[in-house]
């Protein structure tokens, strides 16, 4: 309510009770349709489940982690996370590359509930051992920057003007997939199947 919503959209509409059973989705939709919301207030709901108020970092571990192409993302989605959440128990950060690491390890040492990252500072965290490389396996980050020909994950935390909309699109897809093949094999109670919005 405190963001304006007072009646999901269409996308929110679809994606949101398949994300709270625990399903995979790949939805695509306009500019301004509420897409973030449709994915982070069920992230958000099924993260409460294990919530607490404990001041201490090591009651706030990574558990859910958002990849996006480009700096410029990462920094609105992380600000939607903050601001849908704002009223939870739920820590969030953002990492990206083109700045300095040091506070981003001070803010993933005090304690982190959701991550938002972009691949190629993500890598750099997962080779200095900040982020734990089981939330973030290398070859899932290699594949999703190699489903739009990137060479190198460092590339997409380069600003958005160097990817046009389909390599953004295409990215996220890479990731999505990536994903989805890894839990669906190393996660025998994850929910069957996945929706395509």
């Amino acid at each position: 309510a405190d963001e304006g919503y007072t009646q999901p959209t269409p996308v929110q509409a679809q994606a949101i009770p398949v994300i709270l059973a625990g399903r995979d989705v790949l939805a695509g939709a306009q500019t301004g349709t509420g897409k973030t919301a449709g994915f982070a207030l069920p992230l958000l709901q099924r993260l409460m489940a294990q919530a607490n108020t404990s001041s201490s970092p090591a009651r706030h571990r990574v558990r859910a982690l958002i990849i996006t192409p480009t700096r410029e993302l990462a920094a609105q989605v992380e600000e939607s996370v903050r601001a849908y959440g704002k009223h939870l128990p739920l820590k969030s950060t953002l990492i990206y590359g083109g700045v300095g690491i040091n506070p981003q390890i001070a803010a993933l040492r005090r304690g982190v509930d959701i991550l938002v990252a972009t691949p190629g500072r993500l890598l750099d965290h997962v080779q200095q051992k900040t982020v734990d490389r089981r939330i973030a396996p290398r070859d899932q980050l290699r594949h999703a920057a190699r489903a739009r020909g990137l060479r190198s994950p460092d590339r997409a935390d380069r600003p958005c003007r160097h990817h046009g909309r389909s390599d953004l699109a295409g990215l996220a897809r890479g990731a999505t997939d990536a994903g989805r093949h890894r839990e669906a094999a190393h996660s025998p109670h994850r929910a069957a199947g996945h929706r395509r919005l």
